[in-house]
């Protein structure tokens, strides 16, 4: 297959072409604006690989889709291209309109206009795959209660309520065009290449450095943890055997609060980088609470019955074996870190990233 993937140089984006490269024989081209989350140093491994090509483009500008589209003729689309830090949301909603509803709208229409050109067979064949987050369900109250493929969509932030819109497009362009779409909605992504303003890496360098380990409120928000070569592999999965029409939720089975996903990662640091910074004696007695974000979901978990099921998907890490591969995968790569923090992995065109205290 040839498979068009947007927001490839992000951090699921790039996971899943690695995964994609290393373990399939499909052609993948990447089209990613390049934003600061981007960072084509994600895919060095596998960049001079002839099927893989990289092209920087903004999925709002529908022309240029139209054309990368004509030319490379894919037999799918895989669109994980969108703003998707809440805090940023908060502070500057304007961006996560423009990218998560415009240019979802946008992509959808480049790719009908191209979809309409294939012959019959063609267009049955064809998938396009909208991979987007269970933050569109709000939260949980109960602590048994799960999201389900059907739980109605009460998003709390900026963010999750553009990415319920971009889902809502996707199923009105199946609905209105018939479209052939496939929609899954995954749980909180960590692991390797994860972008260092959200909680796991922040943690991982802030202790390394010596400074605060910032936690909302209490810490005690639950989060389901899914290790991002999991969701990978889950994704092609979807894409290649999916039914057309239907959503996959992707969960990783790791329901976790976050004071503890930080305590987890001190004790790890306590034994894989037993030399500490100066004046701390112990990893977790870097841990400072902070005021808790502005509408903040309490509780998020994943019914991930139906892709096993139907697909026969499960994780493979548990969260202590993703976890201890994550803060090993940050010791050894702490330099891929410090060119993302000084904003060298994007040259003088963004200069340096403002590391504040944001959480995922």
């Amino acid at each position: 297959m040839r498979i068009l993937i947007t927001g490839g140089a992000g951090f699921i984006g790039s996971a899943l072409i690695r995964e994609l490269i290393r373990h399939t024989e499909h052609e993948v081209l990447n089209l990613d604006k390049l934003t600061y989350a981007g960072n084509l140093e994600s895919l060095t491994s596998i960049a001079n690989d002839t099927r893989y090509e990289f092209v920087q483009a903004d999925i709002v500008d529908q022309s240029t889709v139209r054309a990368v589209l004509a030319r490379f003729q894919p037999h799918a689309i895989m669109h994980l291209a969108a703003e998707s830090h809440v805090d940023r949301s908060i502070d500057g909603p304007s961006e996560f309109i423009q990218t998560n509803i415009v240019g979802t709208y946008s992509l959808l229409e480049a790719t009908r206009a191209y979809w309409q050109t294939l012959t019959e067979p063609e267009k049955s064949a064809f998938r396009f795959h909208h991979i987007s987050t269970d933050e569109v369900y709000g939260d949980l109250h109960g602590v048994d209660d799960l999201f389900t493929e059907s739980t109605p969509y009460a998003p709390s932030s900026p963010y999750s309520a553009s990415k319920a819109a971009s889902d809502h497009l996707v199923r009105a362009w199946q609905r209105t065009y018939g479209l052939p779409v496939l929609l899954t909605n995954c749980s909180n992504n960590y692991g390797p290449f994860h972008f260092p303003e959200k909680l796991i890496p922040l943690v991982i360098l802030n202790a390394l450095a010596g400074k605060p380990l910032p936690v909302y409120g209490n810490g005690l928000q639950v989060r389901d943890w899914l290790f991002v070569e999991d969701h990978a592999r889950a994704l092609l999965k979807v894409v290649t055997t999916g039914t057309v029409g239907e959503t996959y939720n992707i969960g990783g089975h790791n329901e976790q609060k976050n004071i503890d996903v930080v305590r987890g990662i001190c004790a790890l640091l306590e034994e894989l980088a037993p030399h500490k910074p100066d004046g701390v004696a112990h990893y977790a007695d870097l841990i400072t609470f902070v005021q808790d974000r502005p509408g903040h979901d309490q509780r998020y978990a994943i019914d991930a019955g139906k892709i096993e099921r139907e697909l026969g998907w499960v994780p493979e890490e548990t969260f202590e074996t993703g976890l201890r591969k994550t803060v090993q995968w940050y010791l050894d790569n702490l330099e891929w870190c410090r060119r993302v923090q000084d904003g060298s992995y994007q040259g003088e065109r963004l200069g340096a990233i403002d590391n504040k205290e944001l959480l995922a």
